[in-house]
């Protein structure tokens, strides 16, 4: 009996483990490819990593749109992450992991366009698909970092979980107005990848008509993107934008201005730039990609600027991202769309004035001043007047903490939650759903100084689930809070609608749908979620009403005209108060009918 019974237990066994292999391999449009099952909070999911989506853009194909990927005739392991695709690595804060954790984590190299899809195992059917794209600033990126492994969420959530890795830097934007060098690669990178999922992901359990893709900085700018251009508005369902909007100031450039980027750039890695374009992009096929990455920031370096981002390149993008915005001019589909409470600290950390990791950062007031000037270089003198007065604690304009957090909202509300704020808004006058939200969590184990507050980026542990790792060191209400957070993305996804998990299902409304009228918005962190409203209304209105109009009316007024007006106005203001105090002295002398004494 016992001899029977181990055999049976053995071939039962040998039958799982064929059963679960069998399960790992998918055929594909391309090919099979075989996944790796992963265990985790009693449940599996099938990894199935660097999964080619198209031909390496090598050689000729440099700086070229992509090129789909061709046919493999052998079982392709999808074991391990493929290449991140070639970038500049942080080396300001050397073995400091705050910045670390975000610098590429695989081999870097121009055989980079793989995609990630995590699968809930045994295979779903006709699953929801959450498509994540990184962000990055356009330079660097990679869909390999532990912030982003779709593991958990699949898992919990029961959800498809896809993620791609895309160009970036000049290898992914480079901008020359050419056929071989048109702009946008990277973007469209991320096109082929949906389309790459719109043909492949029912083989992972997905529905193709279930599709959110999501992403958070330049990641968020792309889901933007897709959200405007003509190419891509059929390959998914929903979208969720998290800190980055297309009408961001660092999200879109001229193709004027990326012309001169490109060839002061190509100037810098000995190019020429007086011969026809063409000669000038073989110049730069030629030049060894480490080399010329290190390049790349000769044009740009100003904070919160990037130094190749999208242009109009008249297919991908067709018009200027504000215009379409104003519009409409964009996918009718339900958004969910939030910021990080302190937007502008980690850029500040990396060469504003008085800015240091290793201080409190508590800066002058020309310190302030100054960095008001570096943080906006697109408007002038009489614009950086306005930013400074609106932004002011004038109880406290000498205080270094004030003007450290003032700083701080320049810049986020500036390059983030303004411009995203206009984005969320215009949907909503569209009559489209809309969720709002401002993330204010800051994680306990978090390494970046406190003053930095809830830094951009730091929403994306908790949306994927790293808190429920204890070896990761968070607290049991970090661990809940993820949760939360994961249901919410992932009730977004299945019903467009935070606080649905499904349309038969009834659940309250915790999270309310912002409208034009009440600009409802929720905040996020361990605590039960607080409504507000905005936010940051007033600031906005600086950024979005008052600020291109001054712009406009003072662009041609000359510097010396400037210090002109500016000694006039002093002047008369002093002269006022004499004329005010001299008036003051004779109806004094008046109402006592005495003579007025002489000066």
């Amino acid at each position: 009996m016992t001899t029977g019974g181990g055999v049976r237990l053995v071939l039962l066994s040998i039958t799982l483990s064929v059963a679960v292999a069998q399960r790992t391999v998918i055929e594909t449009t391309t090919g099979k490819v075989r996944g790796k099952v992963l265990n985790l909070y009693g449940r599996q999911v099938v990894a199935f990593l660097g999964i080619p989506y198209a031909e390496p853009p090598i050689g000729p194909l440099r700086f070229k749109p992509p090129q789909p990927a061709k046919n493999w005739t052998s079982v392709f392991d999808a074991f391990q992450y493929g290449n991140s695709c070639y970038q500049i690595k942080d080396t300001l804060f050397p073995n400091f992991t705050g910045s670390e954790a975000w610098n590429a984590n695989t081999p870097l190299s121009e055989d980079c366009l793989k995609i990630n899809v995590w699968m809930p195992n045994p295979p779903p059917a006709d699953k929801t698909v959450m498509v994540w794209i990184y962000g990055g600033g356009f330079w660097y990126g990679t869909a390999s970092l532990d912030y982003y492994d779709g593991k958990t969420i699949a898992a919990i959530e029961n959800v498809v979980v896809v993620s791609m890795n895309y160009r970036v830097g000049s290898l992914g934007f480079l901008a020359l107005g050419h056929q071989d060098a048109p702009g946008n690669m990277g973007l469209m990178d991320q096109n082929l990848a949906l389309q790459w999922v719109q043909k492949n992901i029912a083989f992972f359990g997905g529905d193709p008509q279930k599709v959110t893709i999501l992403g958070e900085s330049a990641g968020s700018v792309s889901v933007g993107y897709h959200l405007l251009s003509l190419k891509s508005r059929n390959l998914f369902t929903r979208a969720i934008m998290q800190s980055g909007a297309p009408n961001c100031p660092w999200a879109f450039i001229t193709n004027k201005e990326a012309l001169r980027r490109g060839k002061a750039f190509a100037r810098a890695v000995e190019c020429p730039t007086t011969v026809p374009l063409d000669q000038t992009i073989e110049c730069l096929r030629s030049k060894p990609a480490e080399y010329i990455i290190a390049k790349e920031w000769v044009t740009s370096d100003p904070i919160f600027r990037f130094p190749h981002v999208p242009v109009i390149d008249g297919t991908f993008i067709t018009e200027d991202p504000k215009t379409s915005i104003r519009r409409g001019n964009f996918k009718r589909c339900n958004l969910l769309a939030g910021a990080v409470k302190d937007e502008g600290t980690f850029f500040l950390i990396y060469g504003a004035p008085g800015f240091s990791k290793q201080t409190e950062s508590l800066i002058s007031r020309s310190q302030f001043l100054e960095g008001v000037k570096m943080s906006v270089p697109e408007t002038n003198s009489f614009g950086v007047d306005a930013i400074a007065f609106q932004y002011t604690n004038w109880l406290k304009e000498n205080d270094g903490v004030s003007n450290r957090d003032a700083l701080d909202d320049v810049v986020g509300d500036h390059n983030v939650i303004c411009p995203l704020n206009d984005f969320a808004h215009a949907y909503a006058s569209f009559g489209q759903s809309v969720y709002k939200y401002s993330f204010e969590q800051r994680a306990s184990n978090l390494v970046w100084p406190k003053w930095m507050g809830t830094p951009h980026g730091y929403e994306i542990e908790f949306q994927f689930g790293l808190p429920l790792e204890p070896k990761r060191n968070y607290t049991r209400d970090e661990a809940n809070f993820s949760r939360r957070m994961m249901r919410n993305w992932a009730n977004f996804a299945r019903t467009g609608n935070p606080n649905k998990e499904s349309f038969q299902t009834y659940s309250q409304e915790l999270w309310p749908r912002y409208t034009v009228s009440g600009r409802q918005f929720i905040t996020l962190d361990i605590n039960p979620p607080k409504l507000g409203q905005g936010p940051r209304i007033d600031e906005c209105a600086l950024w979005s009403e008052y600020l291109p109009k001054l712009t406009r009316q003072t662009s041609d007024i000359s510097e010396a005209e400037r210090l002109w007006k500016e000694e006039f106005k002093l002047w008369t203001k002093q002269y006022m108060e004499d004329w005010k105090a001299q008036y003051k002295d004779y109806v004094t002398y008046r109402d006592q009918g005495c003579p007025r004494p002489s000066n």
